[in-house]
């Protein structure tokens, strides 16, 4: 395979290199396996995120309020239906008219059943998220995500749909003592169903967990099975130290159509001192990265070299609701560059319906 230039791949060390040792994102820890407690009779849940993010493209303003209800519905101790929905619009202000226009988007994230075989297989059918890097099945929901921007590689591996329909399987298990493993491979049928299109494909994605230094590297790996038949994979890195409420996290992919880098990084100031307790709710976010085009063309894609860097503060006002801001400067190649900022509120909701019943 066609390795990125040299010079993307000293800038991308350069990145994870100098945001590692600087400013660094809350990065969003994945928990690991654990035994069930056969005491506690599950109940589902109902959840849902919300956020109204207003971003400033160059000179063009966008509104963009958004919905993803979710519901876990366990049966019994080995069942587990999973749902997400997406309602979301893209607000923008016509040139020379007044108001703001659009349409409001639905779609289904994922509709998946999944049996617990044991604490290493989980068995999964229906629509799921695609499994590829950590961005999109970790990261893409407007309560979770520091920056509220897409990632500019985000469409390699996780396709314009972000979802598969077909099966999955996927768990994880103690590879040693310090040492755990996590894993997932899948096949996608192709679909054209209205909110549930996806692509003929299969893949995987597996990753090696230290709990001591809270430290995980993975990679990832697609086929399409129609169309172009491309391939493409990647590889990821998260690391939360104990001692900081620090976070790092970074991708890179690489498929027919382009490659490039992401790193990002956040702090909460949450260990500032007594006497300064406003400050403690407010964390500091940064994140650079680089595209580069391939020999295909992808519609969600840049079509030209880009550059990004973004800085961004939220402010939370309790852990289910936050402001959340952010800068960056988008630079192409031939140009025109762009400044692109983000201002908006998110809130996320958590209602268990019922109670759990001890056996």
């Amino acid at each position: 395979m066609a390795s990125l230039p040299s010079g993307g791949s000293r800038t991308c060390a350069l990145l994870a290199f100098w945001l590692a040792c600087g400013l660094a994102p809350a990065p969003y820890a994945q928990t690991v396996d654990e035994a069930k407690d056969d005491s506690i009779r599950p109940v589902p849940v109902f959840t849902m995120g919300t956020g109204f993010v207003t971003t400033f493209q160059g000179a063009t303003p966008h509104l963009g309020p958004v919905i993803n209800p979710l519901l876990l519905a366990p049966m019994g101790g080995k069942w587990l239906i999973e749902a997400r929905g997406e309602l979301e619009s893209d607000l923008v202000a016509p040139p020379g008219g007044s108001g703001f226009e659009g349409e409001m988007e639905t779609n289904v994230a994922y509709l998946q059943i999944d049996y617990i075989a044991n604490r290493y297989l989980t068995v999964v059918a229906g629509r799921f998220l695609t499994p590829f890097g950590i961005y999109n099945e970790r990261l893409y929901p407007v309560w979770i995500r520091n920056l509220q921007t897409d990632p500019l590689i985000l469409p390699i591996g996780a396709s314009e749909y972000g979802a598969g329909t077909g099966a999955m399987v996927r768990g994880g298990f103690d590879a040693s003592s310090a040492v755990e493993m996590n894993y997932a491979a899948y096949f996608s049928a192709n679909s054209t169903v209205q909110n549930l299109e996806s692509d003929r494909s299969f893949g995987f994605r597996t990753g090696i967990f230290l709990p001591g230094p809270r430290l995980e590297v993975g990679g990832s790996f697609q086929h399409l099975l129609q169309e172009e038949r491309k391939n493409a994979f990647g590889f990821h890195f998260e690391w939360q130290p104990r001692p900081l409420p620090l976070d790092v996290r970074a991708e890179y992919a690489r498929s027919h159509d382009g490659s490039g880098c992401w790193v990002e990084s956040a702090y909460r100031l949450s260990q500032v001192p007594v006497w300064t307790d406003g400050l403690r709710h407010f964390q500091l976010v940064a994140r650079m990265q680089q595209f580069y085009t391939g020999a295909g063309e992808d519609d969600a894609l840049p079509t030209v070299p880009t550059k990004m860097f973004e800085f961004g503060v939220n402010y939370y006002f309790r852990d289910d609701i936050r402001f959340v801001s952010g800068y960056g400067r988008q630079f192409a190649l031939h140009g025109p560059d762009m400044n692109v900022w983000t201002l908006g509120l998110t809130y996320r909701l958590a209602l268990p319906l019922g109670h759990g019943d001890i056996r």
